[in-house]
């Protein structure tokens, strides 16, 4: 059947079983939509509606439209300096984080190489796992008053505590990985005299890499967790100190409000690695 011009088209569209094709798909992204939209939604309102409710009761608690307010005035001017202690909700984020990613850094610096050495070595793997055993369950804050006595300052030992509570996921994830590496793999650098450092690059870090993944998205999710408790301890500038100072100045909204700063801010933090993961996941699933 030939081509004949802008009317042919027309009726084209027209065809019954294109437009019950266009509405089935239409409907199918409506329903996608609605399902991936609506749970949350509804769950957001039924938490509005008990803090509705609690605040009514006389406890203090203020009602949700006006810790909006507040939040609309606090994120007015969210970067504002008014002395060493006395800064804005930006600048105390910022800080914790920079904390964060300090104490991380140097945990990732040591833990993973570390993991690598036990996932290599049978004999490291029996010296330093009952060591590993004995120390993670401690509590990080556990870790602060040492830190504070060997660092003689809140900065250094919050760090301290950041490093401490995210090295472990690291070791083990990865140390993890490595065990799991098929020997088949490993059976082929023998066969052609790998050296150590080529079976790391080449053979092991690309197999272990989901792991040590999900080993960095849970030390993160933990130091986060950490530094404010460690915050609230020290002092100084961060959201754990800004929202203890608040409690001080009974300030509910505005700890109300660092409450979901904490847990926006701790939600970007695992859906980027998340991302991140998954990325690395399906580039190796290609390869």
């Amino acid at each position: 059947m030939g081509w004949t011009g802008p009317g042919h088209l027309r009726r084209l569209f027209r065809h019954p079983r294109l437009n019950a094709a266009r509405e089935h798909a239409v409907r199918h992204i409506l329903n996608r939509w609605l399902q991936a939209i609506l749970p949350p939604l509804l769950g957001f309102l039924l938490v509005l509606l008990f803090w509705q409710i609690l605040s009514q009761q006389g406890d203090g608690i203020p009602p949700p439209l006006e810790t909006w307010d507040s939040a609309v005035v606090l994120f007015s001017d969210p970067f504002y300096q008014a002395g060493p202690n006395d800064q804005g909700i930006g600048w105390n984020v910022l800080a914790s984080l920079q904390r964060v990613g300090l104490g991380f850094g140097l945990a990732a610096l040591v833990g993973i190489p570390l993991g690598f050495m036990i996932g290599r070595s049978a004999f490291l793997g029996r010296m330093l796992n009952p060591i590993i055993s004995l120390l993670r369950p401690v509590s990080p804050l556990a870790w602060l008053p040492i830190g504070l006595l060997v660092f003689k300052s809140a900065n250094p030992a919050a760090i301290w505590t950041i490093f401490i509570c995210s090295i472990w996921p690291m070791v083990i994830n990865t140390a993890v990985g490595v065990q799991r590496v098929p020997q088949d793999y490993m059976n082929v650098a023998r066969v052609l005299a790998l050296s150590e450092w080529k079976i790391a690059t080449r053979i092991l870090l690309p197999a272990v890499l989901p792991y040590m993944l999900t080993g960095v998205r849970l030390a993160v999710g933990t130091a986060w967790l950490v530094i404010v408790a460690a915050e609230m301890l020290t002092g100084g500038v961060g959201i754990g100190f800004w929202l203890w100072d608040e409690w001080n100045n009974l300030n509910v909204n505005h700890i109300i409000i660092a409450i979901f700063v904490i847990g926006i801010v701790g939600l970007l933090l695992e859906t980027l690695l998340v991302r991140l993961a998954a990325a690395v996941t399906f580039e190796e699933s290609r390869h």
